[in-house]
């Protein structure tokens, strides 16, 4: 029973945290964002601080080269003039240097590497982030095309305020005509009270008429005449 409730509740944090990212995808996006130039911002960091470093150790390369080569011409000339104290001191100096060269250019072309290596991470990044603006700036357009629709779907649907309106309309219109009832009603009355009852019989042509008709007004004009 509680490993049911536990895949219940964990299913129903799965469907509220994809609502979540549903309805927040735009500022999630925008937040993701701003992580990667974050991050290649600290990369772009690192690989200066490669680069420096890369320029200097060739500095010290060059410069530990041209000692190296000068000292090597002076030990050569310490030998031919037969001094051997100064050859010696100078030879072993001369493997010293050359010894520190070789580590140096070792340093060099590991640092060389990573730098390639960052330079490519960071150059592929950079356009991976202006792809990733130019999809946000799409996926603004859609999710506001979207909202336009949702509330144009709200504007006509089943319970829009156009059907709304119609519907009152149609009520207004279907109400009865007030005087029309009145004139109902006072004929009703009438005719409870007997009031009418001469000018039906009337119309039947049972004695005088009650009122006059068009019929008399012209019979009376020809009398006239």
């Amino acid at each position: 029973m509680f490993g049911t409730l536990r895949t219940l509740i964990a299913g129903q944090n799965a469907r509220a945290e994809e609502n979540l990212r549903e309805v927040y995808s735009i500022e999630l996006i925008d937040q993701k964002i701003r992580e990667a130039q974050a991050g290649l911002k600290a990369a772009k960091a690192t690989l200066a601080s490669l680069m420096q470093r890369q320029c200097a150790e060739s500095r010290q390369i060059d410069t530990l080269d041209t000692r190296c080569k000068d000292l090597l011409v002076r030990t050569e000339e310490a030998l031919e003039n037969k001094r051997e104290d100064l050859a010696g001191e100078a030879a072993e100096a001369v493997a010293e240097m050359e010894n520190e060269l070789r580590i140096r250019r070792e340093t060099l072309e590991r640092l060389d590497a990573r730098v390639l290596q960052l330079r490519t991470s960071v150059e592929k990044t950079h356009r991976r982030i202006i792809d990733l603006r130019q999809g946000a700036i799409s996926a603004r357009a859609v999710r506001h095309e979207q909202d336009v629709q949702t509330r144009l779907n709200r504007s006509i649907g089943a319970t829009s305020p156009i059907n709304e309106a119609e519907e009152l309309i149609a009520n207004v219109l279907k109400r009865d005509d007030p005087f029309e009832q009145g004139l109902i009603l006072e004929e009703i009355d009438k005719g409870l009270n007997h009031e009418n009852i001469a000018d039906r019989m009337a119309a039947e042509g049972i004695g005088k008429g009650t009122k006059t008709t068009a019929n008399d007004v012209l019979e009376r004009l020809k009398a006239k005449k």
